[in-house]
């Protein structure tokens, strides 16, 4: 009797012990994201993982854009699904993302490692990075890695110094490197400033380098100074369908007209628009064949026509059939969603009133959200700068420069500063930015450009 109550009580105890373990692994098992491609098909939704860059994914005029953003709306269009995306602070906090479910996808060239290997399970279509040498074309370019002997490089500390401090003893020593450690450059600084010629050499990523190059065809970066790393977007070791539908997109889509339409926005087509006079006859006063235009429809948002007229110039040159790299349209430039909602008729884009109408509309708009700037030619700089970066950025820079103890309603020397401080990461991932990254020199010239040739306009035209 005594035996079989032990039994009993061991039977019980071995009972409510398996039960215990079965209900912690069907716990961690709720815990594990199992994601793949059948439950993202019935949920209709592909959520891609990216970072903030010029080279993957940002905000333009309000729109979603870059190379990443691009390849992954057309993955998802082919799947039948919609598109989402998330943005991560860096390459670790993508995957940390992507292992907690918080997407199904990285969309960006993640780095191959033999540690990432067994993290994540990466797609077979895999890019190719190196570092490349970032100089002026001519004659004295350089053509080989040991012509850098006693030449001044400067580049961004981290992987690019570390790169070429092992290039340097490689050859022996020689090269005079200058690390760059300024909080408010970065890598496409250094780039600008080897265009402008204010300094000699600098290294960048293959990709990094070719995108900048659309700004300054001036440059030469045919030098390779590193080893090929491979890259790949990578999905969950566990969302193998979903990665065979990857896989399978890019055999059938790499030589496809999207995809290398979107490669060649990107890193072939310039992004410089040739301007030639900007103005007709300086004898008669004549700006433009658009000036009655201009006159007209510049009195409903109580600007003088010679700022309407100079934002114009900067735009299209006066060129009514131009199409940016970013697809905006016609005389004012506008974006296709932003024509659509400001009442430009399908097909009239490039029609010169109806493109003016678009964007007088669109100014209209844009003034209501600088309302609480009270002086009229401080407010137009905002109007102006939101024109081409779009309101949220301008927003973003007011905010940093609250933030940092600048006036967010002055716009020179203030608000202009932010802007071009929204292409650092550690500006652009500040909690008080919404709209992450952006290419804020552009911006800042841009509002330069157009109020000092409108000065210039008026001068030299009668009102």
């Amino acid at each position: 009797m005594k035996k079989n109550l032990l039994f009993c009580i061991y039977l019980l105890l071995a009972l409510s012990l398996s039960s215990g373990c079965k209900s912690r692994k069907n716990n961690n098992d709720n815990n594990t994201p199992t994601t793949d491609w059948e439950q993202i098909k019935q949920k209709g939704e592909l959520t891609i993982l990216t970072l903030y860059s010029s080279t993957g994914y940002f905000l333009y005029r309000g729109q979603e854009m870059g190379i990443q953003y691009e390849l992954g709306q057309q993955l998802a269009e082919s799947l039948g699904v919609n598109l989402k995306v998330k943005v991560g602070v860096n390459s670790e906090d993508l995957i940390n993302k992507l292992k907690s479910g918080e997407g199904d996808l990285i969309a960006y060239k993640l780095p191959i490692t033999k540690e990432r290997k067994e993290e994540v399970l990466f797609c077979d279509h895999e890019f190719i990075n190196h570092q490349v040498l970032v100089q002026r074309k001519g004659s004295n370019a350089i053509k080989d890695v040991t012509d850098l002997l006693g030449k001044t490089v400067h580049v961004m500390r981290g992987k690019y110094y570390e790169r070429m401090i092992n290039l340097d003893q490689e050859l022996g020593g020689g090269i005079i490197i200058k690390e760059v450690t300024a909080d408010t450059l970065n890598t496409e600084d250094l780039i600008t400033q080897v265009a402008k010629g204010e300094i000699e050499y600098t290294v960048a990523d293959n990709e990094l380098a070719q995108l900048n190059r659309t700004y300054y065809p001036q440059l030469d970066i045919s030098l390779q100074v590193s080893y090929d790393q491979k890259s790949a977007w990578a999905v969950r070791r566990d969302s193998k369908e979903l990665a065979d539908k990857v896989n399978q997109w890019f055999k059938e889509n790499k030589t496809s007209p999207p995809y290398t339409a979107s490669m060649k926005r990107y890193f072939e087509t310039s992004k410089r628009t040739d301007l030639h006079s900007p103005i007709l006859s300086l004898e008669k006063g004549i700006i433009s064949p658009f000036d009655d235009y201009f006159k007209k429809y510049a009195k409903e948002i109580e600007w003088d026509w010679r700022l309407l007229a100079s934002l114009a110039y900067t735009e299209s040159n006066f060129d009514t059939t131009v199409v940016s790299w970013a697809g905006a349209k016609g005389l004012m430039q506008l974006m296709p969603r932003t024509a659509k909602a400001m009442g430009v008729p399908s097909g009239k884009e490039f029609f010169a009133e109806e493109s003016i109408k678009g964007a007088i509309q669109y100014i209209k708009y844009t003034t209501a959200s600088f309302k609480r700037i009270e002086k009229k030619e401080e407010q137009i700089k905002f109007v102006l700068g939101a024109y081409n970066a779009g309101i949220g950025h301008i927003k973003d820079a007011m905010a940093l420069a609250q933030k940092y103890g600048k006036d967010p309603h002055q716009w020179e020397n203030n608000v202009e500063k932010y802007i071009l401080l929204k292409s650092k990461r550690e500006y652009f991932n500040d909690p008080v930015c919404k709209h992450g990254y952006f290419r804020g020199v552009e911006t800042y010239n841009f509002v330069r450009e157009i109020t000092h040739r409108y000065q210039f306009y008026k001068e030299k035209t009668p009102n």
